[in-house]
């Protein structure tokens, strides 16, 4: 069970694709991922059930969400809903975001 305090070693740790990493920590209802992305790393466009939003960290990168495209930078927002296709390609530094899910992803807790 997750206490009401979790600390770094309650969270899952997952590759998502070549220099895209997360770390992962989810309630019933909720889950949180904090992304790391390399300089030049993508994730490849697809699609899923759950709503997302996410805040970026530090950096930035450009982010597709279904026919709009934006290079999004530490302080933004981004929503994007379920079953929209979206995808990421990072630039010369690396950026961090977090995104949150809704409800939590079974393939991202396996």
């Amino acid at each position: 069970m997750l206490t009401y305090f979790p600390g770094s070693r309650e969270f899952k740790e997952k590759a998502l694709s070549e220099g895209v990493k997360l770390q992962l920590i989810w309630g019933e209802r909720l889950m949180f991922s904090l992304v790391e992305l390399s300089p030049r790393s993508t994730v490849p466009p697809h699609s899923h059930p759950h709503e997302q939003m996410g805040i970026v960290l530090d950096g930035e990168f450009e982010f597709t969400i279904g026919e709009e495209t934006r290079r999004v930078k530490k302080g933004d927002f981004y929503f994007v809903p379920s079953g929209i296709v979206h995808s990421v390609c990072a630039g010369e530094q690396s950026a961090r975001a977090l995104d949150v899910f809704s409800p939590p992803r079974a393939d991202y807790q396996a």
